[in-house]
């Protein structure tokens, strides 16, 4: 059997953009997860992209796969993109490298020039002279990272399609707080996301054409969508990239936490049970 995999960086301007990405200072310590290293990117770096996605900052499960979005809010964005009829042609960044680590650390540095200029550096790269027809924002700070890009010349000059829509993980987020509901934050969000899933599914050209189908109030078993091979790199296993979760942050403290990440095969995925 064969086996499609992301072919990776090797290709400029990207290889390039991954050797002079920024560390320390750039990103404090205080504030990101820099020990896990820099997550790039998912899709398509071919130019053959029609939709971007900016996201916010990977987590758990993108450490270990070294992609981004590949967690549940990957999988709900990937059941998004589906009903554009997108199924390949899309490309992902994230607003930050790393994940923001403690309460604050991305709004306190939505602004930051270093960070915004490296960030600017790949947006240019996927969307001047490339396919992009639309570009969706996943919660506010991607959203704010899009309209710095959109204030340079290149940002200025493209001439695309955008949607904010508010974040995959923002039912679970919303709901930790006890001020709402999981369901009553999932049905938020997913007004929200009919409200832009029109003029996107009018904007974009297709990998399939189907007509658009709008959600209900809660997520059903077909709006989670598994994460393409192609997405990964070569030999990721496919329980990586299931519908399952995998991996979570584990420890007795914050500093155990911040330095474990748990990885756990799950039940129903493991090939030596019969």
């Amino acid at each position: 059997m064969a086996h499609d995999f992301c072919p990776g960086y090797g290709d400029e301007p990207f290889r390039t953009l991954c050797r002079e990405y920024p560390g320390p200072p750039v990103y404090p310590v205080n504030d990101f997860r820099v020990e896990w290293g820099p997550i790039f990117h998912r899709g398509r770096l071919d130019g053959s992209a029609r939709v971007l996605v900016l996201g916010q900052d990977p987590a758990a499960h993108e450490a270990i796969v070294r992609r981004i979005l590949v967690g549940e809010a990957g999988q709900r964005t990937q059941g998004f993109l589906a009903r554009l009829g997108i199924d390949r042609s899309y490309v992902m960044v994230n607003t930050y490298l790393y994940s923001v680590y403690g309460q604050g650390g991305g709004n306190r540095h939505k602004s930051d020039p270093a960070i915004a200029a490296y960030r600017n550096r790949w947006l240019d790269a996927l969307v001047v002279g490339s396919s992009v027809q639309a570009v969706v924002t996943l919660g506010g700070l991607a959203a704010h990272a899009l309209e710095l890009w959109r204030a340079t010349p290149a940002g200025a000059a493209a001439q695309l399609v955008t949607a904010a829509i508010t974040h995959p993980t923002y039912p679970e987020s919303a709901s930790s707080s006890g001020q709402k509901t999981k369901a009553e934050a999932m049905a938020e969000m997913l007004a929200n996301w009919n409200q832009a899933l029109p003029g996107l599914h009018a904007a974009v050209t297709p990998d399939a054409s189907r007509p658009l189908v709008l959600y209900g109030t809660t997520l059903a078993p077909g709006d989670l969508a598994p994460i393409p091979e192609d997405d990964l790199p070569a030999g990721v296993p496919e329980w990586q990239r299931s519908l399952k979760a995998w991996a979570r942050r584990q420890g007795a403290d914050p500093e155990a936490k911040r330095a474990t990440i748990e990885v756990v095969i799950p039940n129903g995925e493991r090939a030596w049970v019969a």
